[in-house]
């Protein structure tokens, strides 16, 4: 059942449940994830295909766990036009926003006489993207990942992404997938999905770095997969909050509460506020939009509500903010008077959405910001998903005689200090042989 709750009184306890969302789960998944993945790292393509007959569908085999040019093919004969013009008009902002971050491919800094230093960019070798099914498809979600991968120039991009018990993958998402420029689809999900990218099977391929939101079985698996993989920014169960003032219509305060509730029982969505009259009108409201949305769906917004969500009534704006910083959510959706002179005293939210015709439902179909955002309160050290997810740096630097003579002694005076000599004498030597 939704609620009003307030943070003064809230019991310590009570507080840490919200703050933790459904990573407060993640200890129990820990266990299974290990079983799943150890199985897959010493059985290879035998333990996914254990797991994939378990969990994805019970006719799999090494033959056909990757998707076909057959398939891809049916995919397009199936989707209807009206929703292609859609991903497509999608596709093409998601592509605009991300070719903007995308930087010089190399820079190098004269920053003293002689002494050059800077950067080059390079793409990486190759990606895997997991993409969820297990509550609806998300066509969108292979937009959010794949085409950044390919914009920073991926050169091999592998999705694995979860079918349906006969086997078949959601043809919009397939169609998308080929839009988008990915090379390889795997009819795989969960733990096993993940462990096979992370180590290569003689089916699957390895990848360098794996990305995508996950259930809190994957949140685990990605934790003890990180000292194997880049495991990229924590992507987990939905989270929201909805900053509202007294000025805040509840009407799209309660419809906003909703947009990340109902992805599942596991979502955390919050309405902040200090305005306790607000909060009872929204309430009221919430009741309402509830009845209109399909009982499964209404189970996982009331699930998701009770449990780690509902309404929080502060006592000023100032305590809203500080709990919103502190909470660091995935989604932040600022519906107050007026929302730009917030901006700059929120820190910590993946992504934040700014006034009453930015619902975060039209940034993660239209406006071409990722959508793929940090979650379990990782917004405080993570970005949104982008370009620079699949780019890697190294360090350039080049000196002239002139640089070197600027800066040897520098170098053998620190060198003799910490005690490297051959540090020391790599400098001293070589200008005996230049």
């Amino acid at each position: 059942m939704t609620r009003i709750l307030k943070l003064s009184h809230l019991t310590p306890p009570q507080l840490n449940q919200i703050k933790r969302r459904s990573e407060q789960n993640i200890d129990q998944a820990l266990a299974i994830a290990k079983d799943v993945i150890e199985q897959v790292r010493t059985e290879g393509d035998a333990g996914v295909l254990h797991y994939s007959r378990q969990f994805d569908f019970a006719g799999a085999t090494a033959d056909n766990l990757r998707v076909s040019e057959a398939e891809f093919a049916e995919a397009e004969k199936l989707v209807d036009p009206q929703l292609r013009r859609a991903v497509e008009h999608a596709f093409r902002n998601i592509e605009k926003v991300h070719a903007g971050q995308m930087p010089p491919p190399m820079h190098l800094a004269e920053i003293e006489p002689g002494v050059f230093a800077g950067e080059k960019i390079t793409p990486l070798p190759t990606v895997g993207l997991y993409v969820p099914r297990g509550k609806g498809a998300f066509p969108s979600m292979m937009l959010m990942l794949a085409v950044p991968a390919r914009v920073a120039g991926v050169k091999k991009i592998v999705v694995c992404t979860p079918p349906d018990q006969e086997g078949k993958v959601e043809p919009v998402s397939l169609v998308t997938a080929r839009m988008a420029g990915v090379d390889e689809v795997y009819k795989l999900g969960g733990v096993q999905a993940l462990a096979a990218i992370a180590y290569g099977t003689k089916t699957v391929s390895k990848v360098d770095k794996l990305i995508g939101p996950c259930s809190v079985y994957g949140a685990a698996a990605k934790r003890l997969l990180s000292g194997i993989v880049d495991v990229g920014l924590p992507a987990g169960p939905s989270e929201s909050i909805v900053l509202a003032d007294e000025t805040t219509d509840p009407r799209l305060a309660a419809l906003d509460l909703l947009i990340e509730a109902e992805h599942g029982s596991d979502s955390a969505a919050l309405l902040v506020t200090h305005c306790e009259n607000f909060a009872e009108k929204a309430l009221g409201y919430l009741g309402e939009y509830l009845e209109k949305l399909p009982p499964w769906r209404k189970k996982f917004c009331e699930d998701g509500l009770g449990s780690y969500g509902g309404i929080l009534l502060t006592d000023s704006l100032q305590a809203s903010l500080d709990f919103i910083n502190d909470y660091a959510p995935e989604h932040l959706q600022v519906l107050t008077a007026d929302p730009l002179k917030l901006v700059g005293k929120i820190d910590n939210a993946g992504e934040i959405l700014l006034g009453n015709y930015t619902p975060s439902s039209a940034a993660t179909y239209a406006i071409g910001v990722n959508a793929v955002l940090p979650t379990g309160g990782f917004a405080r050290s993570y970005s949104a998903v982008s370009v620079f997810d699949f780019l890697k740096r190294s360090t350039l630097a080049y000196l002239t005689a002139e640089g070197f003579a600027g800066v040897k002694e520098t170098v053998t005076t620190l060198a003799d200090y910490e005690d490297f000599p051959a540090h020391a004498l790599a400098i001293r030597e070589r200008q005996n042989l230049l």
